[in-house]
This record gives C-alpha cells, sequence and structure tokens, in this order.
C-alpha cells in the first residue's frame, strides 16, 4: 500500500514544489528591487517555510529541536550532515534568525528557478570544486561577511550526500577557513535525520517518513584545532543518529 501510495503522491509533491520555486523567483526579485535584502531574504524564509510544510502531501511532517540553544548576537558556523536536496529548507528556516548562506556548488547559481537567484543574492559562497583558489578565496570572503554582520554559515563538510543516511567522514579544510575568518563564530553541529527516505532514488519519494532536524550542543573552540573541531561535530552528529 505504501508503495502504491508513494507513486501517487510523488506527482502531486514534484508539482507542488515546482510551482513553489517558480511563483517565488519573481517574489524574489520584486523584494529585492524593492526592499533590498530584506525583502529578498523573506521572500526566501516563506518559499522554505511552505516546502517544508508541503511535506505533509507525503505524510511527513518534520520536527524541529534544540534551536533554543543557539546563541543571540553571535556568528554561527553551522555544520551539518548531507542526505539530500531538502536539506536546505531547514536550514534557511530553522536558523532565519541568524542569517544562514551556503557553501554551494558554482553550478547552482544558475537556471534553478528561486534557488540559484538566492544563492547569488543572498550572500552565499559558490565555489568551483575544480578550482582550489577560487573556492578558498569563495569561504574566506563567507567567513569575513558572517564575522562581520552576525550572521551564519552553513557548510556539508562530507561533501557529497550520503544516499544511506550513513554519515560519511568529515572535510576539515571548510571549516578551518571558517574558522579562521570568523574567530567569534560559534560551531553549531546540526543533525539531519530521515531526509535520505525522501529521495532514495528520486522517484518515488519515501511516503510518511520521520524527520528531525536537530540543533545539538555548541563545539567549544579554545584550545582546539580545526581537525579536533571537525572530528567533535562528525561524532556529535553521529551520536544524535544512532551511528556512533
Amino acid at each position: 500500500m505504501k508503495k502504491i501510495l508513494s507513486h501517487i503522491l510523488t506527482p502531486v509533491y514534484y508539482i507542488v514544489f515546482g510551482l513553489l520555486l517558480a511563483i517565488f523567483h519573481p517574489i524574489q526579485v520584486i523584494g529585492w528591487k524593492i526592499w533590498g535584502y530584506p525583502g529578498q531574504k523573506r521572500a526566501v524564509e516563506i518559499l522554505n517555510l511552505l516546502i517544508i510544510r508541503s511535506l505533509i502531501i507525503l505524510g511527513s511532517i518534520p520536527k524541529f529541536r534544540g534551536f533554543e540553544k543557539l546563541p543571540e548576537g553571535k556568528p554561527l558556523i553551522i555544520v551539518s550532515n548531507h542526505q539530500s536536496q531538502y536539506d536546505i529548507p531547514p536550514v534557511v528556516w530553522g536558523f532565519r534568525k541568524h542569517y544562514p548562506k551556503f557553501i554551494s556548488k558554482i553550478e547552482l547559481g544558475k537556471g534553478i528557478p528561486s534557488i540559484s537567484y538566492n544563492l547569488r543574492k543572498g550572500g552565499s559562497a559558490l565555489i568551483d570544486r575544480k578550482n582550489r583558489s577560487q573556492a578558498i578565496k569563495e569561504i574566506i570572503k563567507l567567513g569575513r561577511q558572517i564575522e562581520a554582520n552576525n550572521y551564519s554559515a552553513c557548510i556539508f563538510p562530507e561533501g557529497t550526500r550520503s544516499k544511506d543516511g550513513k554519515v560519511k567522514k568529515f572535510k576539515v579544510g571548510g571549516i578551518e577557513t571558517l574558522l579562521k575568518t570568523s574567530p567569534s563564530a560559534v560551531v553549531v553541529p546540526f543533525a539531519i535525520n530521515g531526509n535520505h527516505l525522501l529521495q532514495r532514488t528520486g522517484f518515488p519519494m519515501g511516503v510518511g517518513e520521520k524527520l528531525t532536524y536537530t540543533v545539538l550542543s555548541p563545539i567549544e573552540r579554545e584550545n582546539r584545532t580545526a581537525e579536533e573541531i571537525t572530528f567533535l561535530c562528525e561524532q556529535a552528529i553521529k551520536h544524535a543518529l544512532g551511528q556512533a
């Protein structure tokens, strides 16, 4: 029965998802032209909230946990595991008060309604994975931006999505650069659980999956190397997912 439902509901969800991206693209553009970044940001927040709520079509109601642990008035380095393309909306919505920015591959900066526009206008770092120098410069710029404005930067240090949900080894490079360029930032591990079940193969999507997005206790930076902080983030997320 669940398999039949997934084949019926997946096209419905994809239509709704596509319509949201198409509708909110011009809304973002108008928001930017009239109110600048605040207007565009608000449009992005509403878009991502609607994307999250539309998961009810698939019988999933995501749960957000631990956001009361976030400090006020400080930049954040959000270190998250990566399970699917649906990892972005919970970060955008959950961390909305902290102005989240992303480290994203440069290819996503064009051609995708709403998403590409937000990556370009919202201050995210678009990196060319084949050009190390360019990638480092973009991450440095992002680190300085969050430090100067008390924004947040989200990084997925696995590098690629984990299709089975098992956390891959975290890479230290991007985290190390953010730590150096944002010395006052608080390091926050963020555990995403269940998103890989939504999109095992793209079609059909998972139905009735349990989805949780959890802010874990911040990692103390003092007297710790970037390697140690990265390892502690990885272990904290694995433990939260029952993989440690």
